[in-house]
């Protein structure tokens, strides 16, 4: 099933039959897509009287320079800024991971969207991709952070979304630019960079998105594209039961299998339930190769869709969000 990309701020007449089109569950929003608190909301509004009320509406939302929707909500800090703050005060920096979420998450469904792909449970370990998105270089603290964020997102009414497993922050290379290697031991990986997903698994995280670094000591295809990854050891080993996502199909390190198609079907193959099409050029050819293809298991999906939120105006309202909103925006000052 697919996660596809719109063209602008307003749907048009062409994207309604993407909308409807076999495998697709919904729509992930970008910059691109936003002008203002009022415009995005009336373009989820339309979105959805197209495609029903089920239908899936995404969004990347971390804080810090990976922040769709900036002009009329919070500006979030990177999550580094809780892990720093972890260094001298690990209490007040779990609190700091849980507002930070709650924020996030609660602001996105006063709007109508469904969830963020958040926490990065990423380790802070010179990534040019990652870098100050991930919460700490220390597995154990970014294992303790990525629970609490974890537990804000539920508070908010949100599905978590773990990424980029099994960890793309001790890997140098940007995948979005170029293909990305790790040649560490499976050992290794699992002592250090896959400790966080582990944390956030136990906390009942309903969704992984898959790497498209290659490590090379388990597969030689990239995570989202490996049997092994997503089967014997997400869900063999991991004993996750959620929904798995594939990363992007348009960025560089995806290309390792073939055109578009090959890549919707590699991505599928090796356990994958959504993959991402985020740019609306390579829609058309992905919406044709999953045609035939069968659907994910509805109760992977299902939990995606966001519980019930307050509107703007009942959040705004909210007096226990400006204290939110006061100490987890004092974290960059």
């Amino acid at each position: 099933m697919l996660l596809i990309g719109l063209e602008g701020t307003e749907l048009k007449a062409h994207e309604h039959a993407r909308l409807t089109a076999h495998g697709v569950a919904g729509v992930i929003l970008f910059s691109r897509n936003f002008a203002s608190r009022e415009q995005v909301t009336a373009l989820v509004d339309a979105v959805r009287e197209v495609a029903g009320e089920a239908f899936l509406v995404c969004v990347d939302q971390e804080g810090g320079r990976v922040q769709r929707f900036r002009e009329g909500f919070t500006r979030l800090p990177p999550l580094r800024a809780i892990g720093t703050l972890y260094d001298t005060a690990p209490g007040e920096a779990v609190g700091r991971a849980e507002e930070h979420a709650w924020i996030m998450a609660s602001e996105m469904r006063a709007i109508g969207v469904d969830f963020s792909f958040a926490p990065v449970a990423d380790l802070d370990r010179g990534s040019k991709a990652i870098g100050n998105r991930a919460f700490h270089a220390d597995p154990a603290i970014a294992a303790e952070l990525t629970q609490a964020y974890v537990r804000g997102m539920h508070l908010g009414g949100m599905a978590a979304v773990l990424k980029h497993f099994p960890g793309h922050g001790s890997v140098s290379e940007d995948t979005h630019e170029a293909v990305a290697i790790d040649t560490r031991s499976k050992d290794e990986i699992l002592r250090t960079d896959l400790l966080p997903f582990v944390a956030g698994i136990e906390a009942r995280a309903e969704a992984v998105m898959a790497a498209h670094v290659k490590y090379t000591s388990v597969d030689d295809q990239p995570a989202g594209y490996s049997h092994a990854w997503i089967e014997e050891i997400l869900r063999g080993e991991l004993g996750f039961r959620g929904c798995v996502f594939g990363d992007d199909i348009s960025m560089a390190a995806a290309g390792s299998v073939g055109g578009i198609a090959a890549r919707v079907h590699a991505n599928l193959d090796a356990g994958c339930d959504l993959v991402l099409a985020c740019f609306p050029d390579v829609v058309p050819e992905a919406i044709a190769a999953v045609k035939g293809r069968r659907l994910s298991p509805p109760e992977r999906i299902a939990p995606l869709r966001g519980a019930i939120g307050s509107t703007w105006e009942g959040l705004v309202d909210n007096p226990q969000r400006d204290r939110f909103i006061a100490r987890v925006t004092a974290l960059e000052s």
